[in-house]
């Protein structure tokens, strides 16, 4: 994917309401690798009520050093956050681009999430 191609589609993707549309509008993509990437993180996802707030967690299934399935869960953002933080999140973990790299792309500010 171009550098333009890229931009156009972070800021495609930040006109949407929420994660489900903007995860529709990836699957869609001319990019056959980022609908491909898209596509299988179907069924990825998870609201839980957790301290009043709607979290929204990737949950994935992978094998251990051992050979094991382990199940592993990744809060990605919360219900109403800004779009962002998914568009970078997936970027992030499906193409390695840096989550600073996106939102700078998006003309926002980037803050690392403190560790808890």
């Amino acid at each position: 994917m171009q550098h333009n191609e890229f931009v156009a589609l972070v800021k495609r993707l930040l006109e949407e309401q929420n994660l489900p549309s903007a995860l529709a509008v990836l699957k869609n993509s001319e990019d056959t690798e980022v609908a491909s990437a898209a596509h299988s993180l179907t069924g990825q996802f998870s609201l839980a009520e957790i301290e009043g707030e709607r979290r929204i967690y990737h949950i994935s299934i992978e094998k251990d050093d051992q050979g094991v399935e382990q199940e592993y869960v990744e809060h990605v953002m919360n219900e109403g956050d800004d779009l962002i933080r998914f568009v970078a999140w997936f970027f992030d973990s499906q193409f390695d681009i840096k989550r600073k790299e996106t939102y700078q792309v998006a003309g926002k500010t980037y803050r690392q999430e403190k560790r808890s």
